[in-house]
């Protein structure tokens, strides 16, 4: 199968959506698929063998300065169009893989899209709620002209139905277990996190930006270390809001560890003792899982994708997304204290994890695909 992906986002920015989107590429590979990416910013200029399409793209410096718009150039429909794919997958269609929408629809070529960012509720946690109603417009007039659309998790599909999505289905969640391991354990890593103490550890991995609701763990910390005194806090990422972070969390509990990647990721996951999690607008969670396959358990919101991952009282604990700081640190200190619960919990994260590879992931992917492709021949 011959298959052209639009993206928004892509190396070398990671993010859920990125490890989504090379992990399944890494799988169509294996399995003898043709695949080729178009994408923006500074994408490499191919991955996994295949070609990257690098389209012209401006910085939302202002509201996301991570985020690159790519911009519809002729060129870029001019290699889709010979490259003559038999689906174009479009993740999450915005701007640029919307661009990739219109262009499915102008060569007739069946569409799959999917569902990775929330983005009318990114509009409110990033204080640019006044473009909440376009953006929803435009997201669903792009999503429906897909055969399929896919959410990442079971509660997704409500709030897409919410935005009036038709046509949905799961894209079954996945992560990788042999990259992410409690063997990744680092008492050098460990004592980087703690800035040399030996403290119960709580770590936030992602981007720092304000719709992950980071802030709330600064409200947080002080009236967890009540209960747990000594606990530290480890921020390990990069994002627009990180150098203001920087100024606001105590430095006497605090460590900013900048962005890491590869080894020194896994081993930062594998030691510490809890995985704080506060987002209230994430569609899965991806690093939930990297967190269980780390055999670390997990405190999130009871909000979004979150409780797809999250089982609580069996893999880690959910959090009300009304909760106050006190039962967010309440929450906390009650896996930071009881040392047997969190190992139990440990292990169950561990198994949990397990359950989930990429191949099979990436096989239901496969079989949607040639769902779309009925569809349109229909």
């Amino acid at each position: 199968m011959r298959i052209a992906i639009f993206t928004e986002v892509f190396l070398p920015k990671i993010d859920g959506v990125v490890t989504r989107v090379i992990r399944t590429v890494d799988q169509l590979a294996e399995m003898g698929h043709e695949v080729m990416i178009f994408a923006t910013g500074d994408a490499p200029d191919t991955y996994a063998g295949f070609p990257v399409v690098r389209a012209p793209s401006v910085s939302l410096h202002r509201i996301y300065p991570e985020i690159k718009v790519g911009l519809p150039t002729p060129a870029v429909a001019k290699q889709l169009k010979e490259f003559n794919p038999d689906i174009v997958h479009a993740v999450n269609p915005v701007f640029f893989a919307g661009y990739g929408v219109l262009l499915a629809k102008l060569h007739k070529k069946p569409l799959l899209a999917s569902f990775h960012t929330d983005v009318p509720a990114y509009t409110e946690a990033l204080k640019i709620g006044a473009v909440k109603t376009p953006a929803t417009a435009l997201i669903r007039a792009l999503h429906n002209r897909a055969q399929m659309n896919l959410v990442t998790s079971d509660p997704m599909l409500e709030t897409a139905r919410g935005y009036g999505f038709r046509d949905l289905a799961v894209w079954p969640k996945a992560v990788d277990t042999v990259g992410y391991h409690p063997d990744n354990y680092s008492a050098e890593m460990r004592g980087r996190l703690t800035d040399g103490d030996d403290a119960p550890l709580l770590i936030y991995v992602g981007r720092m930006s304000a719709e992950k609701n980071l802030a709330v763990l600064n409200e947080v910390m002080p009236l967890m270390r009540e209960k747990v005194p000594g606990a530290r806090l480890a921020m390990v990422g990069a994002g627009p809001q990180l150098e203001q972070m920087k100024k606001t969390f105590d430095p006497a509990y605090t460590v900013f560890t900048g962005y890491m990647s590869g080894t020194p990721l896994a081993q930062a996951f594998a030691s510490a003792d809890v995985f704080a999690f506060p987002s209230l607008t994430e569609t899965l969670g991806l690093v939930a899982l990297e967190s269980f396959a780390s055999g670390v358990p997990v405190v999130g919101a009871r909000a979004g994708g979150i409780p797809f991952v999250i089982e609580d009282g069996e893999t880690g604990r959910l959090v009300d997304k009304h909760a106050t700081p006190q039962q967010w640190a309440d929450a906390f200190a009650g896996l930071l204290i009881d040392a047997p619960l969190r190992d139990t919990m440990a292990l169950s994260a561990r198994q949990e994890a397990e359950r989930w590879s990429w191949r099979a992931a990436t096989e239901k992917l496969v079989e949607y695909y040639e769902e779309c492709i009925s569809r349109a021949a229909q």
